[in-house]
């Protein structure tokens, strides 16, 4: 590079020479021309203004000579949006022989029009890179600085088949690095064409800090989105409309929580944008104290722009220079609320500061900080955790589920109970070893992610209580019945089914550990749904009210148009707070109130004999155990016929047509034969009685 750099020095020089020659000469023309005419100014204007253009025309020669893949300010005639454009380069109309406008001389000679045109329609037009409605045509020139090879030989990369950027008029070769490289561009918010030297370009670099950003509202809180929120790169924001229902439940299980004790330290370990944590400060006020976390500056300074969108103080960072604009700014508009935003790892801050509720949400698994998560964690405290690895959930990536959660599992019709019980055990796990315990408040497997919400036990006693309700499952795979394994009880006694026997081999296998114990609290649900209610959440409250029914076992008929007894019987049952609260409610009747605590107490007395509150774990799917050449009756009327029979019955939010119950795999599906009618029965029944009259008739 040093030998061509001083071998171009002297042409340099004397292009120089003769520039500055050129210029001199004209200048002493238009002197000639001012001392001729009558007016001198008007002869030295002119002379002034042609040595000016001489002078641009001079330095944008030497642009061009720097700059040989960016010699226009015009976009590259290989970049068209028509095949009439791309005909129009060449006379195709006119006699004669004709070259290719992108393809030199020595690679496509000179041929007549019919021939230049199928060459144009099949090569260039054919061979492209489509973006924003413009095709990048493949192009033949010597656009590309020639690369030496091995041998010496230059000649080899002159004329290289390239595209040429529509952005930014650069030259790539290969078609696959030209589509990853138009990507950059999109992501980084640079979706029009600035090529250097032109005025577009000067135009289009401060759009993405101001007007290119989207603003959405979400819940009432607004937040600022980059172009690329959807498709982002390491170091933008990510933001995912479909996480709504995500951010709802957990601002409807923060809530709760508000509601039994505050202020509460509250932390959001990913912000991003920041939108679920500015959800809880704006609605939730001066019972929750935000602090919201990123690794990234950009996320930091997202988050930052979107508390002053939302009327929100930023305490925590750079104190110091917004102090005296913040106490201006008070008289005009006062803070709705204060949030901490902190540049901070998650498992740093987590380890810093105790917390009341933290919510983990990473780009995947959240396995890496659990243990940071339960060891300042307050007692009485939430851990929210949402996974979105569903490769290794669903059992799409074995090797991965086996790495991250030390668990094996396999494809089932239960798959996504199966993936959330497989979160709950590793998160009993990483609480039991800071010698805490976990509750399980909620367990929801929706769309492409799984929220598990969790409520903190300290003491090594409830530690080993969570510990052993971790268990392995039998699965058999031929007929998918269940069982978690019990202890001293080998693995063909523990399934229910005889497949065993009558088939070769072994059909069960083992599975887990998993979290064997319930994964609702019907009492949370519930007051789950009123938040949800008195923050005008209708998205999520049709959900909540199916983990509710789920969670109790029963169908939604039955929870919403039943009576006043049922309803007495599922508080006193499972939320022990109402039955004292009902109890001290103020100077009412007390015969009626001593009335209703015998009934509470006989409804304890008559369940606890039988199975617990708990729902039973695991569900059937109807479609998948139905019967060849049977139609199956309704899903609503076989839940009737479930309960009939004298089993607790249930829908599940994990599967829209399982069906959650407590009966074995052959009792389920001697009820599903039962009701069920062979196909084309009402139809023959009915051709066969309208024949049979027809012949009455005639005889």
């Amino acid at each position: 590079m040093a030998e061509l750099k001083e071998a171009d020095a002297p042409q340099q020089h004397q292009e120089d020479e003769g520039i500055k020659r050129d210029e001199d000469t004209r200048e002493e023309d238009s002197a000639g021309a001012a001392v001729a005419a009558a007016g001198a100014a008007a002869g030295a204007v002119g002379a002034a203004a042609g040595a000016a253009g001489t002078a641009e025309r001079s330095d944008a020669a030497a642009d061009s000579d720097s700059k040989p893949s960016t010699t226009s300010c015009d976009r590259h005639i290989s970049i068209q949006t028509k095949l009439e454009g791309l005909e129009m380069l060449v006379d195709l109309d006119g006699a004669g022989r004709k070259s290719c406008p992108l393809c030199p001389e020595e690679k496509f000679k000179a041929c007549y029009s019919h021939k230049l045109r199928r060459h144009l329609q099949n090569l260039h037009w054919k061979v492209y890179v489509e973006f924003k409605g413009s095709r990048m045509c493949i192009c033949h020139l010597a656009c590309r600085n020639p690369k030496p090879s091995l041998s010496g030989d230059q000649a080899s990369g002159r004329h290289m088949a390239h595209f040429h950027c529509v952005v930014c008029s650069v030259t790539i070769a290969r078609k696959t690095d030209m589509i990853s490289h138009l990507k950059r561009h999109f992501n980084k918010g640079e979706t029009e064409a600035s090529y250097p030297g032109g005025s577009d370009a000067q135009l289009d670099e401060p759009a993405p800090s101001g007007q290119a950003y989207e603003i959405l509202k979400e819940l009432g809180t607004n937040v600022q989105l980059l172009p690329n929120h959807s498709t982002p790169l390491k170091s933008d924001t990510y933001f995912n409309r479909k996480m709504k229902t995500n951010r709802q439940l957990v601002f409807c299980s923060l809530a709760v929580l508000a509601e039994e004790r505050n202020p509460l330290e509250c932390l959001d370990a990913f912000g991003a944008t920041g939108i679920m944590g500015l959800q809880w400060a704006k609605h939730l006020r001066s019972t929750v104290r935000v602090t919201i976390t990123d690794i990234s500056d950009a996320c930091v300074k997202m988050i930052r722009e979107n508390c002053e969108l939302n009327g929100i103080r930023v305490d925590g960072g750079s104190r110091g220079p917004r102090g005296p604009d913040r106490a201006g700014c008070e008289p005009e508009t006062a803070p709705v609320a204060t949030v901490e935003v902190v540049k901070m790892d998650a498992n740093v801050m987590m380890h810093l500061r105790p917390f009341d509720y933290i919510h983990l949400d990473p780009f995947g698994t959240a396995v890496n900080y659990l243990d940071a998560a339960f060891r300042n964690i307050r007692n009485l405290g939430i851990v929210s955790v949402t996974s979105t690895d569903t490769g290794s959930l669903y059992a799409k990536s074995p090797n991965v589920t086996l790495r991250h959660y030390g668990c094996h599992i396999v494809r089932t019709e239960y798959y996504k109970e199966l993936a959330a019980r497989m979160v709950v055990a590793t998160v009993a796990r990483a609480a039991a070893r800071c010698n805490k315990g976990i509750e399980v408040l909620l367990a929801v497997a929706v769309e492409h992610f799984v929220l598990v919400v969790v409520r903190v036990l300290r003491g090594p006693t409830q530690a080993d209580e969570s510990a052993k309700k971790l268990r392995r499952l039998v699965h058999c795979q031929w007929c998918e019945e269940r069982e978690f394994l019990k202890l001293g009880n080998m693995v063909d006694d523990t399934v229910p089914c005889h497949c065993h026997g009558s088939l070769p081999g072994k059909t069960a296998v083992q599975l887990g550990p998993l979290w064997a114990g319930p994964l609702f609290n019907t009492g949370f649900l519930r007051r789950m749904l009123s938040a949800a209610v008195q923050h005008s959440m209708d998205d999520i409250q049709p959900l909540v009210k199916t983990l509710i029914c789920e969670s109790e076992c029963t169908t939604l008929k039955s929870l919403v148009h039943g009576s006043s007894a049922l309803g007495n019987q599922v508080e006193c049952g499972v939320v022990i707070k109402t039955l004292q609260s009902g109890e001290d409610g103020g100077p009412a009747d007390q015969a009626g109130k001593r009335k209703s605590g015998e009934d509470c107490g006989n409804v304890m007395k008559k369940l606890r004999p039988d199975a617990s509150l708990d729902h039973p774990p695991f569900y059937y799917s109807i479609h998948r155990h139905s019967i060849r050449g049977m139609n199956m009756p309704k899903l609503n009327k076989f839940l009737q016929y479930l309960t009939e029979a004298g089993f607790r019955v249930s829908r599940t939010h994990f599967d829209p047509i399982g069906v959650r119950t407590d009966a074995t795999l052959q009792q389920f599906k001697s009820i599903l034969s039962k009701y069920s009618v062979p196909t084309g029965t009402n139809t023959g029944t009915n051709t066969g009685t309208n024949t049979g009259q027809s012949n009455e008739k005639a005889v």
